[in-house]
């Protein structure tokens, strides 16, 4: 007797593009710009344009398992870029623009992309970490812009990416490869505070995305208009270009701008319903309406992640906003959505997360790793598995989880009889700022190298408006030093933003047994 048996689909995320063209041909992807104008788009011409990019790419040599890295805001240009590489089988290595070019460079060096995509204004950064990292060998600008390639000129490798499709048809295959093929490549702080890269997966990531169309989860419907602030070089955008094309609801990109005021005009325009991103967006969001009134009465839902929410917070934007806060818990490690709290429940609250979802499995484990004879109450450090989990670190042979498939996620955390979670606090050192992690090793490093400087560290001090802000705590031996001698160093080396709000000058630095710095007393003290 021989079984039955189903098709063989292969479960690639060009499908959701081509599904939106299909059957939401009209359904539109919005696109802010940095002077307030609004470009639309619907799904079908999207579709074309996006592997006219495929076929554009393929002639400068791409083919299927090669990076191509972007360097861009949440914009049409790349959206359409995103489904360009993806779709051909290549892999969209994202890169963050509020990092260093050095920072940049030694990205583009591990991933070894030959052709990085970027926004205008970004252009400058963009050259210099193509230095750093040294294999680029084309830069397109997204979003057509002649007066940015102008002033280029004699840069022979900087071109346009809409005059390179405009020489290309649509007709370029799509799929046609292995669902467990890699998909895209961000890079994370992680646990460790080493830069690592995350590989995620076709496969993966369609599973991702089944998940979080699920009504227990973010439920996305085709009426939505959903607002993604959430950054599209960050932790795969939170899986919303795939999620929103896969129902057909309208996508709204907000540009590289996220103040309240721009917010609050796209979502009247627009008729947002769904709003995503870190709870400080939100704050500025009832911040420009206090000052300035005004109503969002089609906003119904913000989604929230990436940071600690403050009671008070939660419960000024509900009351300001009139829409309701949706709390959840990810990491890029997990494709990146972890668990969520339910859409419209009446018991919802800042500090707790929510569920995992079918295809996400919690673990809470003392230190060594072991399980917990008792899963729900006590605290533990937290581990995950399943298919959208990372399993390997970009270039590491070695495995990211443990012998039985556990990932450690480096969080502390505790389950309630309900299952739903709470995260208590970080294993690691690790500063988690606005969403974005900051490194102290780095800092620290950086300023213990000056001469006058004994002993040097940085930890993260709670922040009613970011959830955490470094401050540096200094040994000196040399009192004549001034605080900008020490911060000296840290505005060449680091990110703006990861300058310390604070310095605090100490006699003699708290001292563990082991002789390390006692970071445990530090924040006691000062955190």
């Amino acid at each position: 007797m021989i079984d039955g048996a189903m098709q063989d689909y292969a479960l690639t995320l060009d499908k959701f593009l081509s599904h939106a063209a299909k059957w939401h041909p009209l359904a539109e992807v919005v696109s802010a710009a940095a002077d307030g104008t609004v470009e639309r788009i619907g799904y079908a011409e999207l579709h074309d344009r996006a592997r006219a990019v495929s076929a554009a790419l393929h002639r400068l040599g791409v083919r299927q398992g090669d990076r191509v890295a972007t360097l861009a805001w949440n914009s049409r240009g790349h959206f359409e870029s995103w489904y360009g590489i993806i779709g051909m089988g290549a892999v969209c290595h994202t890169l963050n623009p509020r990092l260093t070019d050095k920072n940049l460079g030694s990205m583009l060096a591990q991933s070894e992309a030959r052709v990085l995509l970027v926004s205008p204004d970004l252009l400058p950064l963009a050259k210099a970490a193509s230095v750093e990292g040294g294999a680029i060998e084309h830069i397109l600008l997204l979003d057509d812009h002649g007066a940015a390639i102008e002033a280029s000129e004699g840069l022979a490798n900087i071109g346009s990416l809409e005059t390179a499709m405009a020489a290309e048809s649509a007709d370029i295959e799509w799929g046609q490869f292995d669902e467990h093929m890699p998909s895209g490549l961000c890079f994370t702080s992680g646990t460790t505070g080493a830069p690592k890269g995350v590989t995620y997966t076709h496969r993966g990531c369609y599973l991702h995305t089944m998940r979080q169309l699920s009504a227990d989860v973010m439920g996305v419907r085709s009426h939505d208009a959903v607002l993604t602030v959430v950054p599209m070089f960050h932790a795969n955008a939170w899986g919303l270009p795939f999620t929103v094309p896969a129902v057909g609801g309208k996508l709204v990109l907000p540009g590289r701008n996220s103040d309240g005021a721009h917010l609050a005009s796209l979502i009247r325009s627009e008729s947002v319903t769904l709003g995503v991103g870190v709870p400080t967006v939100w704050l500025g969001l009832v911040e420009h309406l206090e000052k300035e009134g005004g109503d969002l009465p089609s906003l119904e839902r913000i989604l929230v992640g990436g940071a600690s929410m403050p009671p008070a917070l939660m419960e000024r934007i509900e009351q300001r906003l009139g829409a309701e806060v949706q709390t959840s818990w990810g990491m890029t490690e997990l494709s990146p959505l972890g668990t969520a709290a339910i859409p419209g429940d009446p018991e919802r609250a800042p500090g707790v997360s929510g569920r995992p979802a079918i295809g996400i499995d919690l673990l809470l484990t003392d230190k060594e790793g072991l399980p917990l004879d008792e899963q729900r109450g006590p605290e533990g450090h937290l581990r995950v598995r399943g298919p959208s989990v990372v399993g390997r670190y970009f270039g590491d042979p070695a495995p990211a989880t443990d012998a039985d498939g556990w990932f450690d996620t480096g969080d502390l955390a505790r389950i309630d009889p309900s299952g739903n979670i709470r995260i208590t606090g970080r294993a690691k050192d690790l500063i988690k700022s606005g969403g974005e992690w900051i490194n102290p090793a780095e800092m620290e490093s950086l300023v213990g190298a000056l001469p006058q400087v004994s002993l040097a560290a940085v930890i993260g001090r709670t922040d009613p408006k970011w959830g955490e802000r470094p401050i540096l705590l200094v040994e000196t031996c040399d009192e004549e030093i001034d605080d900008e001698a020490l911060l000296a160093p840290l505005r060449e080396g680091v990110a703006s933003w990861w300058i310390p709000d604070a310095i605090i000058r100490l006699d003699r630095m708290p001292l563990a047994a082991t002789g390390k710095i006692d970071k445990i007393q530090l924040r006691a003290d000062y955190g």
